[in-house]
Order: C-alpha cells, then structure tokens, then sequence
C-alpha cells in the first residue's frame, strides 16, 4: 500500500489544504491503516511538486487534528483511529454547550447553531 495524493492546481483548493484532506481521507478509510509511516516533508513535497513548507502546513494541521502523529527522528505516522481526534472534538462541543448555556441559548437554540456551523463548514469542503 502506497500512499496516493492527486494535486488538481487549478483547483480554487490550496494544495496544503488537497493534501490534507487526501491524507485525512485515506487515514479515515483505513486505506492507510494506524502506524503507517508517511513520507518525510521534504520527500512528499518533491514527489508533489510542492514547497516542502505547504506539505508542513498539511502534516501540523493533520497532527492538530489527531489524525497523525510525529514520532521525533522515527518520522511521521498515521495515529490511532480517531481517538485523539475525537477527544479534541468532544472538548470543543463541551465548551460550545456551556458557552451557549452562559449565553442564554436553550438546547434547540445551541443545536440548531452548531447544525448551521457544521453544514456551513462541511458544505463549503466537498470530499472532506
């Protein structure tokens, strides 16, 4: 298994933002399964045709999001399913809902702010 990124540089899509969500995608599927090791910065950048800076944005928001980790000199992998990524998201939603209690929103009021919020972001990434 290998890992495969298309760059479309017509795309209105930062190619930082393409290669995100095609490692995100991937990872998610199991198509790169937990432990698999990604290619250093610099040799996913030259293999895409890219600064090695715009696949170091990619690999520091993937980290952010839980979806791989950096393991000092051993390089870069594919984290745990979902756990440290669902931790995040389950402290930001716990801090939303009590920011919306303080605000004086009552639950369908909070619910149907986060639905807007959600479709608002998920709508304007398609394939994410």
């Amino acid at each position: 298994m290998t890992l495969k990124i298309d760059i479309d540089a017509g795309s209105a899509v930062a190619p930082y933002e393409q290669v995100r969500a095609q490692i995100s995608e991937q990872a998610r599927a199991g198509v790169l399964p937990v432990g698999y090791k990604l290619p250093t910065v610099r040799g996913l950048a030259e293999a895409l045709g890219l600064a090695p800076n715009t696949v170091a944005k990619a690999y520091r928001t993937l980290e952010t999001d839980g979806v791989i980790e950096t393991r000092g000199r051993n390089g870069t992998f594919v984290a745990a399913a979902g756990s440290a990524a669902e931790r995040a998201a389950a402290a930001a939603a716990q801090s939303f809902a009590e920011r919306a209690r303080r605000l004086g929103l009552d639950e369908a009021a909070a619910l149907a702010a986060a639905r807007d919020a959600l479709r608002a972001v998920y709508e304007s990434r398609p394939g994410d």
